[in-house]
């Protein structure tokens, strides 16, 4: 400041008057001072003209501070500058070389400007550090007069990471691929392990799938087996030092998908018309498997163009039925598992089926008379053994074996007719074809049939009317036609003789034709209504039935079908029937006669005795109508006819 006094400060050089020398100390560079001589008496201080003195600035004072977090490329390096040297601070900071004493000529860090502390990150390859290398470090400060460097610290960075990439995938399969890579830098450590990592989930790492490929730089090629087909994989390149271990890019391999892979189930349960076997898909081949299951052939590699079974799909185990075999046959059979690919076939196994008695059916009887009919038989498989004996055997109890009557008829498969004689009329046999091989006798499907003509015995109703029955096809059917006044618990059926009576009737009731019973009864029997039929009381006698719909048509087809029936059917002769009628043959023992009908919507209520006669069955068409079939003199059919409940007609029936 101008004009310093004694109170600034001072120097102090002895007494009296006279020339004086001092020495002004503790001056800053690059500063102005002012300065004054003084001389103190008992009066007081005088001073001498003021004088400007400049002081020439010096160059910063500056120190290093130590390095700290010392890594593979960077670390913090710092200094203080205790002093500017007179002269503001343009720059300051870190210089390093990897030689001693380095300058801001070097490598360098600039950390803003003045005085203090500050530190430096230095990181990086080029201008920075690089791995394992020893490195001189100085602290910087530059003012006007120059620049001016700390202490020298000598350090040393650590090992890195190694640095690689990842070789694009070739020679991809379903199960294996090449990859690799290059390792352009080994981070100043020695390279101790590098391969492939692999991984169906992204970023794998060597805790996955791995090849161990050599040490060192460089390129080197991996690889890469075991893989499933149809799956995608995340590869990287890999390389490990003592620093760490690096990765390469990531890149992707995709496996192609391939058939599956399937193994055949040993055979079990074997019989002579089936077997167990399966398999087991240990693979899908990458690709969904949609069927599965077993084939099998009477020649050797069967596929699943031949005779297979379906048993699900995916992988794992499966169990698989095979049928329809034929006995004492070989086959050979195959698991298969199909996916998107194709199919694929496990081992063959052979499968030999037993040998068993044959297998037949009987054919219907037919032809059948009181004493004689046909039958026959299809051998459709001679259960692995020749047929030696065929035929058939027949009594009236049922499941007849060749011990009981019996007609063989040559040998072999296939069809044959055989004929039953010594048969007794009206009477229910049992027949059945048999075959015979090396292991036993076969034996066709049951089937009954009646012997044509009467049947021995007589039915008595519950008014004590007797009655005669004849076998029809499977049938046996009354001769005559119902005479009882009462229902099958003795109930009394209403007799309604009167007109009026009759039409209002709303339960059962018969009549005789032209109320007459002592004419018409012993050979027409009674006219019913239809009430009479539906009576859960039951008009029929114990064991028989009125017939239904149903029964009356098996007995038409049985004896010539509905245009003929009629003739087959009928009385022969004009005792009953009236001329002019066809040609009735009663070939059958049915004995129908023309009993006629009560109407009472026509003024004759009673009609066509001699010419037509009618009968109830049991199958309703409402609740004021019923089937009858209806017969007449001068045509050869049978009709079936739907009549009101309310008309008086016959009934005749049939055997439970």
């Amino acid at each position: 400041m101008h004009n310093p006094t004694l109170a600034n400060s001072k120097t102090t050089d002895g007494t009296g008057t006279g020339s004086f020398t001092s020495n002004l100390t503790g001056l800053l560079p690059g500063l102005t001072y002012y300065v004054k001589a003084y001389a103190t008496n008992s009066i007081g201080t005088s001073y001498g003209i003021q004088e400007k003195v400049t002081i020439q600035a010096n160059l910063p004072t500056v120190a290093t501070s130590n390095a700290t977090e010392i890594g593979s490329n960077y670390m913090y390096v710092g200094g203080v500058i205790t002093s500017d040297g007179g002269s503001d601070i343009s720059a300051r900071g870190v210089c390093w070389n990897t030689l001693p004493n380095p300058t801001t000529a070097n490598f360098k860090s600039a950390s803003a400007t003045g005085s203090g502390t500050f530190t430096c990150f230095i990181y990086g390859s080029f201008p920075g550090l690089d791995p394992v290398t020893t490195y001189y470090l100085k602290a910087y400060a530059t003012n006007s007069i120059g620049t001016a460097y700390g202490n020298q610290l000598t350090v040393t960075t650590l090992a890195a990471s190694p640095i690689l990439i990842t070789t694009s995938p070739s020679a991809i399969t379903s199960t294996s691929a090449v990859s690799g890579g290059t390792i352009s830098k080994d981070g100043g450590a020695t390279i101790t392990a590098r391969g492939v990592c692999w991984n169906t989930a992204e970023s794998p790492t060597i805790a996955n799938t791995k090849t161990t490929d050599g040490t060192g730089t460089g390129s080197f090629t991996s690889n890469m087996t075991s893989l499933l087909p149809g799956t995608t994989y995340y590869v990287k390149a890999y390389a490990t030092n003592s620093a760490g271990t690096s990765y390469g890019s990531q890149v992707t391999v995709v496996t192609p998908a391939v058939a599956p892979e399937v193994s055949t189930t040993s055979l079990s349960s074997i019989t002579s018309w089936s077997a167990t076997s399966g398999g087991n898909v240990t693979n899908a081949g990458g690709s969904t498997v949609t069927a599965r299951g077993v084939c099998w052939s009477s020649t050797q590699n069967p596929t699943t163009a031949n005779s297979k079974t379906s048993d699900g799909t995916g992988t794992g185990t499966f169990t698989s039925s095979i049928t329809g075999l034929l006995p004492g046959s070989t086959y050979y059979v195959k698991a298969y598992a199909t996916n998107a690919i194709g199919t694929t076939y496990g081992s063959q196994l052979t499968l030999n089926t037993p040998k068993t008695t044959p297998t037949l059916t009987t054919t219907s009887p037919t032809n059948i008379t009181n004493n004689s009919a046909s039958s026959g038989g299809n051998i459709t498989n001679d259960g692995g053994a020749l047929v030696t004996e065929r035929g058939i055997c027949w009594s009236t109890s049922q499941n007849p074996t060749k011990s009981n009557s019996k007609n063989p008829n040559g040998t072999g498969t296939g069809s044959f007719t055989s004929s039953l004689s010594g048969l007794t009329s009206g009477t229910t046999y049992y027949v059945r074809a048999y075959a015979t091989n090396s292991m036993g006798t076969g034996y066709g499907d049951q089937l009954a049939f009646l012997s044509q003509g009467p049947v021995s015995g007589t039915i008595t109703d519950v008014d004590g009317n007797i009655y005669h029955a004849v076998a029809i096809g499977t049938q046996i059917w009354m001769v005559e036609n119902l005479k009882t006044t009462h229902y099958r618990n003795g109930d009394l059926i209403n007799n309604l003789a009167n007109g009026t009576s009759w039409a209002a009737a709303t339960s059962g009731a018969y009549c005789w034709y032209n109320n007459n019973f002592a004419t018409f009864k012993a050979d027409y029997g009674a006219l019913y209504n239809g009430y009479v039929v539906s009576d859960p009381r039951n008009i029929a006698p114990t064991g028989w039935h009125v017939p239904t719909n149903m029964e009356w048509y098996t007995l038409i087809n049985f004896v010539g079908g509905l245009l003929y029936a009629g003739d087959n059917l009928k009385e022969a002769g004009s005792a009953h029937w009236q001329l002019p009628i066809t040609f009735c043959t009663n070939s059958y023992g049915f004995t129908a006669l023309p009993s006629g009908y009560r109407d009472e919507i026509s003024s004759s209520p009673f009609l066509w005795i001699t010419s037509e006669g009618y009968w109830w069955t049991s199958s309703s068409f409402n609740a004021e109508a019923s089937y009858c079939y209806h017969i007449s003199s001068g045509t050869t059919e049978i009709v079936s006819v739907i009549l009101p409940v309310q008309m008086g007609v016959s009934i005749r029936c049939i055997k439970d």
